[in-house]
Formats: structure tokens, sequence, C-alpha cells
């Protein structure tokens, strides 16, 4: 009771010669797509639903906020007014911390 298949079986309906142009018409048509594929320009694909707030700021963005020079960050830095996250070679400061340092001194005014 051996089975001794001596033709294929056929699970496609199709020769083998239009099986294999289909599917290099396939394959043309997915490079075709790859190569034309662009990111999206908007940034929304980082945007995190029912997040309210940006929860991390680069060193420009926060010396643009408090309107201060990048010494006086590396000052608080150093003081402890201000903890920075470092992310591979990147500096990222909280914003709670930004948040307290802003609320400070509008109450020393």
């Amino acid at each position: 009771m051996g089975n001794s298949w001596t033709t294929p079986i056929v699970l496609i309906p199709l020769a083998e010669e239009q099986f294999w142009e289909r599917m290099r018409l396939i394959v043309r048509e997915e490079i075709q797509l790859f190569q034309n594929w662009q990111p999206p320009v908007s940034g929304a694909e980082f945007q995190t639903p029912g997040l309210t707030y940006k929860p991390l700021y680069k060193m420009v963005e926060v010396q643009q906020l408090l309107q201060v020079s990048r010494t006086t960050i590396y000052e608080w830095i150093k003081h402890g007014k201000l903890k920075p996250y470092k992310v591979r070679s990147r500096v990222y400061f909280l914003w709670k911390d930004v948040q307290n340092i802003l609320n400070s001194n509008d109450s020393e005014k």
C-alpha cells in the first residue's frame, strides 16, 4: 500500500506557466508599491490616543518654554532643580519637571 504518485497534485486550476507568470506579476506589483511608498508627513502616527500633554521635552523645547539659555539648564541640572533623562545620545526632560519650574517661576513673580 505505498503511495507512489507519478503526477503532482494540482490545487490551482492554472497551467504551470500561467501560475508563475501571475506570481511574477504579483511580485512586481508589490515591489512597485514598496518603491512608491512614502512615510506620512504629519507625524500623526506618533500620537497616542488619550494623551493630553507631551510627556518628554527636548533641550531646545525647554529653553524656548522657559526662555533661558542652555547654560542655565545645565546649572539647574547641576543643582538638582531639573532632572535629565538620556535616551541614547539625546537628553529629555519630563513634563512634570518643566511644569514645576514654570509654576515656581510664576509664584516668584
